[in-house]
């Protein structure tokens, strides 16, 4: 009985030292802002994702799905074109400089984002089309919903947490950065 007790401590030890973190994110006139991107970085936390850890940011109806795509330092993204056009998908954003030329389906294989920042992504052929890849540093990251708010896990033994936040209304395409005390369960922010 004393083993079985010891693994299942084993299972929920992890679990148990999760600390959620509650971040509310409001615009300058303290409205809710929905899409706002937020980020726990820290000692502890590893910064690069898995080798072979891949996200989508896919074109459909002349548009790309999502607008707003966040990814963890060392991700590649795979850009397949659903529609019937081609399109020529491209970045020149100090964190990520890229071009996919002309194509239809699949691109010949999917694109490193292996720098923190924010890309901002367009098609040369169609100028309504635009995203943002947002890549982060950190496996702790959320997109607010509807009523600016986003929860996260935090580990007991992360240290010397920031806390990062972006938005597509900022004109600079550099995420806000402020210390995140220790034991923090609840934070707001105004982008």
């Amino acid at each position: 009985m004393r083993g079985l007790w010891a693994l299942a401590a084993s299972f929920l030890t992890p679990l148990a030292l999760a600390e959620p973190l509650s971040v509310q994110v409001s615009n300058a006139q303290g409205q809710p802002l929905a899409g706002a991107v937020v980020a726990v970085e820290g000692e502890g936390l590893p910064t690069r994702a898995r080798a072979g850890t891949q996200a989508e940011l896919a074109q459909k109806d002349r548009q790309f799905r999502p607008q707003l795509l966040v990814v963890q330092t060392g991700t590649e993204v795979r850009f397949p074109n659903e529609d019937p056009v081609r399109h020529h998908v491209y970045s020149y954003s100090a964190a990520k400089s890229f071009e996919l030329k002309l194509y239809l389906g699949e691109t010949a294989s999917p694109v490193l984002f292996d720098k923190a920042g924010v890309v901002a992504v367009g098609c040369n052929i169609h100028d309504r089309m635009s995203a943002h890849i947002v890549v982060v540093d950190t496996p702790l990251f959320a997109v607010t919903d509807a009523q600016g708010r986003a929860t996260l896990e935090l580990p007991a033994k992360a240290a010397n947490l920031r806390l990062r936040a972006w938005h597509p209304s900022r004109k600079e395409p550099v995420l806000s950065s402020e210390a995140l005390p220790a034991g923090s369960t609840q934070r707001s922010l105004r982008l």
